[in-house]
């Protein structure tokens, strides 16, 4: 039974595909909707600012990047997710703004320090191996370069804290924790983290 729920759940979200896909990625929309646009609120990239987002998902807070950034690349391994957020951000990627490709936060396949900001909401749970996304990540921001990560904080295997000091271990610093409520009652408690590859 576990096994079966757990496929269920990847098709609905970890690798979203078929109809469960496409529901999840509905559900994401509406209930991650609001810490997506936090953390790109959070993360406040500029207009020359390279972002990368990983795990877009349907869209939303690619949206939101693109509103504020000229150089926006969403990473995604399901393409069905690429599909929803091409929709969505038909406009940006129609003026060059955004650019979406297959991926991971372990195998991003961007050049090294070629980012200035990286942004990723609700799916480290996902990762399944958290050191070596952090130091993908790592490798692809530039020295002085931005991380803005957002997480279901009942969905941290280790809590926020451990969290943090994974981030440290993979070469970051200024790394700041904190929970933010959403302001639905759809979305649970978002734990957020900030930090500056040094």
């Amino acid at each position: 039974m576990e096994s079966i729920t757990r496929q269920l759940l990847a098709k609905g979200f970890g690798r979203p595909s078929g109809l469960l896909g496409r529901l999840g990625g509905r559900l994401m929309a509406h209930g991650n909707a609001a810490t997506e646009r936090r953390a790109v609120a959070v993360a406040a990239p500029a207009e020359e600012d390279v972002v990368l987002v990983i795990g877009p998902g349907p869209g939303v807070g690619l949206a939101a990047a693109a509103r504020r950034s000229a150089h926006v690349i969403g990473i995604d391994p399901s393409d069905l997710m690429l599909s929803m957020a091409r929709r969505r951000c038909a406009a940006p990627i129609a003026r060059g703004r955004l650019r979406l490709a297959v991926g991971t936060a372990a195998r991003t396949g961007e050049p090294d320090a070629s980012a200035d900001l990286v942004i990723s909401v609700n799916n480290l749970h996902l990762w399944p191996d958290v050191p070596a996304a952090l130091a993908e990540l790592h490798r692809v921001l530039r020295p002085g370069g931005r991380m803005v990560l957002s997480a279901h904080e009942k969905w941290l295997p280790a809590g926020l804290p451990a969290l943090a000091r994974t981030v440290t271990a993979a070469g970051f610093g200024s790394v700041r924790a904190w929970t933010w409520e959403p302001p639905t009652r759809m979305a649970s408690t978002a734990a957020q983290l900030s930090a500056v590859r040094l």
